[in-house]
Formats: structure tokens, sequence, C-alpha cells
């Protein structure tokens, strides 16, 4: 992929550590071409504990914006001039837009699986959602999921009391339970939604899932989402798959998230969905 650069190019980036794995310079910077606009995503690695100075350095360098990934994503809230209504409930920015002088902070991670799971085909709206995990990807979909009107969302976590932590910000649907295998089971027979938030089974972990008996309880058609996209098909979604349910991958969040965070930095209306189809082919779906 060719990228042009004019003295008047809009410099963006991500910032992590690590970040030198990402691939959102490969997604941004091919749906920068596809429109036709005059900017550039580059990645820049930047340590932990230094979001103050990466800020301080992005508006004097002149960038229009950044994403950030781990570990800033909470850092970078009380630098921000304005949030928008995602950050300030999920307590943290991925996205942070800065124009004449002021910086903006936004979230896109929720919308970006709310959108995923729509496109799929599957309205979360009224269903009884089992969540795994609760850590930052898990605060920000439960409450997508608690703000876009799932009827319950039970967020299962082997550290129930960080369970219990998350589900304080929206008690009347977010509810704490383990990570037991009876307790999974229980939960996974009265499901309309099976989300995955942990790193059980992604490339390079550490851990994966000791036992996916709980999956056979599952009613019938219910979907099961996982929240990785390295694998593509993790050996919880192959043995829902096998199961017979439909199954979600975390590319579709991944793509979803990127472009709504290109439409905040440059005010341009992206067809979300054809653009999702378009990047797809990039990381092997």
């Amino acid at each position: 992929m060719q990228v042009e650069l004019n003295n008047t190019t809009k410099k963006l980036c991500v910032i992590g550590d690590p970040v030198l794995h990402s691939k959102s310079p490969l997604i941004q910077n091919t749906m920068i071409q596809a429109l036709g606009l005059d900017y550039v995503y580059l990645c820049q690695p930047v340590r932990a504990g230094e979001a103050a100075r990466w800020l301080e350095c992005a508006r004097f360098a002149g960038y229009a914006g950044f994403n950030a990934t781990m570990p800033h994503k909470e850092d970078l809230l009380p630098l921000m001039d304005e949030l928008d209504e995602d950050a300030r409930l999920y307590g943290s920015v991925n996205t942070v837009c800065i124009k004449d002088e002021k910086v903006y902070g936004y979230n896109t991670d929720g919308r970006g699986f709310f959108q995923a799971l729509l496109d799929a085909g599957f309205d979360p709206r009224g269903r009884r959602v089992v969540l795994l995990g609760a850590g930052g990807a898990a605060k920000a979909v439960s409450l997508k999921l608690a703000q876009q009107g799932a009827a319950s969302v039970t967020i299962c976590n082997r550290t129930v009391e960080k369970a219990q932590a998350l589900c304080g910000k929206a008690p009347k649907i977010l509810s704490p339970a383990g990570f037991d295998m009876d307790t999974l089971q229980a939960l996974a027979a009265s499901a309309d939604l099976l989300v995955n938030c942990t790193s059980l089974g992604m490339t390079g972990a550490k851990g994966q899932f000791d036992d996916l008996s709980f999956l056979e309880a599952l009613p019938a058609g219910v979907p099961v989402c996982d929240l990785i996209y390295a694998p593509l098909e993790t050996a919880l979604l192959a043995r829902a798959r096998e199961l017979g349910h439909s199954t979600l991958n975390g590319l579709s969040m991944l793509l979803y998230q990127a472009i709504f965070a290109l439409e905040h930095f440059t005010g341009v209306s992206i067809d979300a969905p054809a653009m999702a189809r378009r990047l797809a082919p990039l990381l092997g779906a």
C-alpha cells in the first residue's frame, strides 16, 4: 500500500505499550486512501505512564488526533477538555481529537461491538447476556449493552469483586457471578447471547479455557461471540460452531471501532458496513 504525503497532510497515530503489533495503521491508511483523505496514520510506542507527555508532544507536532490502546485509555481521561458520553461512562478514552487547541476524548469500543452484533443479525435489546471477564473490554461491552436495552447482563469473573465493581455502574441491568463450571452452566442454560471478553484463547496468551462443556448448556441457536480476532476462530468459537451455534469473532468490532474513530478524526461520514466489508480481507477474513 502506498501512502502519499503532502505538506498539508494531517498526522494521526495509535499509541500503546506494546503497540508495534497493531493493525490500526493498516486499517486506517486503507480507509484514508479509499476515501481520498489527506491524512496519514502512524504507530507511536508510548511507555506506560507517559500519556500526558505524549499529549503535549502531539499538540506541539500538530497531530490531528490519535487512538490509544493499553495502558493509556484510563490515563487519558482526566487530560481531555471534553468527553463524549461513552468515554465518560466507561472511564476510558480510545480516540483523541485535537482541534482548535482543545482535546476531545471519545470511546468507540462499545459502539463498535454493538454495530458488529447488529451487522451479524443479532439485536441484543431485551435479551439476557452472559459475559465472561470484567476487564476494560468487558466494561465497554457490558455498559453499551445496558445502555442499548439488554434485559440483563451477567458478568462472570474469577475475581467476583472486580465484577461487582463494574456492575455498580448499571446495577439494574448488570449483575456479578463467578467463573466456576457450575455457575457457567447454570447461566448458559438461560442465556440469549454469550460473549467472551477475556484473553483466554488468544494467540500468544498464557491462558486457555480448561473446560468448554458449559457451551452444551446453551439453548439451541444462541449466538456466541468472542472479542478475540487472533486467531479468527478460537477454541470457544470452534466448539460453539460444532454445537450448531452462530459465532462472531472480534474482527468486526475492531473494524467498526476504527471506522467510528476515523469519523471523529475527519468529520467525514462513512458507510460503516460497506467499509467493514472492504477491510475484512486485509485481516484474513
